[in-house]
């Protein structure tokens, strides 16, 4: 089993950057694929990020895509989102998640361990 925490949210202007953290205790962190989903208010949770267990593989959505990078230190036991040029339309509770697929699809289903989400609020 991963213990996963996030960090990192906060309120921020459209146009502006924001990073998030993810630190992870338990079982080996190179052992789990990660990801970041999302949740705005009244709508489903939503892939945003995938990174393999290594790092060398990279997925995101069509909607952040060129704007959010996502990276792992697995020495630090670590993932991380990096978000550029934020939209009013990229708030929401910001999850990372574990799982044990090695190439998990872009749904939650397949995750099996999550944080508690961190906020990201942009301001128009």
């Amino acid at each position: 089993q991963v213990q996963l925490v996030e960090s990192g949210g906060g309120v921020v202007q459209a146009g502006g950057s924001l990073g998030l953290s993810c630190a992870a205790s338990g079982r080996t962190f190179s052992s789990y694929a990660m990801g970041w989903f999302r949740q705005a208010p009244g709508k489903e949770r939503e892939f945003v990020a995938f990174i393999s267990r290594s790092g060398g593989i990279t997925d995101y959505s069509d909607s952040v895509k060129g704007r959010f990078t996502i990276s792992r230190d697995n020495a630090k036991n670590t993932v991380y989102l990096q978000m550029n040029s934020l939209k009013p339309e990229d708030t929401a509770v910001y999850y990372c998640a574990a799982s044990s697929t090695i190439v998990p699809p872009p749904s939650s289903r397949r995750y099996h361990y999550w944080g508690q989400g961190t906020q990201v609020t942009v301001s128009s």
